[in-house]
């Protein structure tokens, strides 16, 4: 059996989407796991004291629960519903058309009943897309229907439209194709506009950050096509979004609603009022540089689009949203997003990484590893299997972020280039090593000498301070700067000492002649 390990993006997924009250079997479905393997997921989250619905899953509880996971089976294709109806194709096709041309086909909902009875169990209207795609399914007798209107502040509709060209302002002479972010609020078909050269996700986050301030508030949902910069994998049963667009709905609270691809009227609204946008703003002006027609664009939302009396509604729009859908809007209570850029780049042996073409340190242990870096416009944060290393500034193109304590104890010194580093170092081992060393890195270039003093501090470890700042006294009263000659002293003198002949011990023989004390004792006899 193939396995893979699972990520812990995957696992903070699940758990935000069951915290929402999203069932086992919708996650599933969305997040392609099985429904062992969800219900795993929230058991051991519970295990650590997480409670659905009262608390929001943070990365901290993610990587806990990646922790204690084995690697889980991917064996299941995308597309689970597609999948699942696939070995049914020719049994729906004979269901739907008959050979018999005086006889019906059944129609789909009956197809939905056989299917339910043969334990296949699909939506009906995953089924209807399938039927479509695969067994040339045309509901001919199809009627459209009105949806119910939405609640004020319910949902917003977001989509690019291209305008046209206008001046280069970077390029005299030159012109450039301008886009139109436009969002709608449904209720009250009040809009906001913002244009760009670019329809990237840093457009796209940034016109919604603009739309809300220009509203006051955000909306419950946004519904948006298969954009490439919100949408990674663009799929009519279970879209995938990408990692920096699901962060901003959780940043500012939004659920994200994509349409089926090439299919304009799941977003009338909108797609309606890009035509609209282009044909009474845009065509037929003047223009000089983009800022002008965003200038211009403001205005025109609030006189002309606000004020005009819509076809549908018959009201005006900036008056229905100033009296009813803007006190309802959610309050904007977060600073105003940062979009991220997300690269997975790998440790290289100088401790570097490199991010839109600068230079980050991570730790030693890190080398050779691969590392996920997300940047924003302030920091950089490197994270190694869902935990965060380290932490940057953010540094322009060219340039590089050290961190100095990121490299071996050994080597930090000699990259940082700091000979008072290295002589404070030397006098805490003596007050000749701390002299010794501060004569060594007197001269004009003192880091070009930093490589002896780094010889010096490894001599200390291989022959002891104690001799090392005995040498250093003797190579200072002889004015001797040098490493080498100072190592050479040490050998010398420790090579003498290793062959000093031993002294021989005086030894005490006993005296042979030894007489009594009183025989050295002379008193006068009787001729004295």
């Amino acid at each position: 059996m193939a396995y893979q390990e699972v990520a812990m993006w995957e696992i903070l997924n699940v758990l935000r989407r069951i915290g929402r009250s999203e069932t086992i079997t919708e996650v599933a479905r969305v997040t392609e796991h099985d429904r062992k393997t969800v219900r795993r997921y929230v058991s051991i989250a519970k295990e650590l004291g997480w409670v659905p619905g009262e608390e929001e899953p943070d990365e901290e509880l993610a990587v806990r629960v990646f922790k204690q996971l084995r690697p889980v089976s991917t064996e299941r294709s995308p597309g689970e519903t597609e999948q699942l109806l696939l070995p049914h194709t020719k049994t729906i096709r004979d269901w739907l058309k008959s050979d018999d041309e005086f006889a019906k086909g059944l129609r789909l909902t009956k197809v939905h009943q056989l299917l339910a009875r043969q334990g296949v169990d699909v939506p009906y209207s995953s089924l209807h897309r399938f039927a479509v795609k695969h067994c040339g399914f045309s509901d001919r007798r199809r009627i459209t229907v009105r949806m119910a209107d939405t609640e004020p502040g319910e949902v917003v509709q977001v989509d690019f439209g291209k305008l046209g060209l206008i001046p280069d302002s970077q390029k005299p002479g030159h012109r450039r194709t301008l886009n139109a972010l436009v969002v709608t609020l449904i209720y009250s078909r009040h809009q906001y506009v913002r244009v760009s050269h670019s329809k990237k996700i840093p457009d796209l986050i940034d016109g919604l950050e603009d739309a809300w301030e220009f509203f006051g508030g955000v909306t419950e949902r946004v519904i948006l096509d298969n954009l490439k910069a919100a949408v990674t994998v663009a799929d009519d049963y279970d879209p995938v979004f990408g990692r920096v667009f699901e962060e901003y709905a959780r940043h500012r609270g939004f659920v994200i609603d994509a349409t089926r691809g090439w299919h304009p009227q799941d977003k009338p609204h909108v797609e309606n009022g890009i035509g609209y946008v282009r044909e009474n703003f845009f065509r037929g002006e003047q223009w000089l540089y983009l800022e002008h027609v965003q200038r211009a664009a403001i205005r025109w939302c609030l006189s002309v689009a606000g004020t005009r009396i819509h076809g549908t509604t018959r009201k005006r729009p900036l008056a229905v949203f100033e009296n009813t859908e803007k006190a309802v809007l959610k309050p904007l209570e977060r600073e105003r997003f940062d979009p991220p850029q997300w690269v997975q780049c790998k440790v290289h042996p100088d401790h570097c990484v490199t991010v839109c073409k600068a230079l980050y340190t991570v730790p030693t242990r890190y080398i050779g590893r691969q590392v996920w870096v997300r940047a924003d416009s302030k920091l950089v944060r490197v994270f190694y299997n869902g935990e965060l290393i380290k932490i940057h500034e953010r540094r322009p193109p060219g340039r590089k972020s050290i961190d100095y304590d990121d490299y071996p104890a050994e080597r930090s010194v000699y990259a940082m280039r700091d000979p008072d580093r290295m002589i404070r170092q030397a006098r805490e081992q003596g007050e000749y090593t701390g002299r010794f060393t501060q004569a060594l890195l007197s001269g004009p270039i003192p880091w070009s000498k930093l490589r002896q003093a780094q010889r010096l501090m490894r001599l200390g470890k291989k022959y002891g301070w104690q001799r090392v700042e005995e040498a250093c006294r003797c190579a200072l009263d002889y004015d001797l700067i040098n490493v080498k000659r100072l190592e050479g002293m040490l050998l010398d003198g420790l090579t003498a000492r290793e062959s000093e002949p031993e002294q021989p011990q005086m030894q005490l023989f006993p005296q042979r002649f030894e007489r009594p004390g009183g025989s050295f004792s002379h008193h006068g006899g009787k001729d004295d």
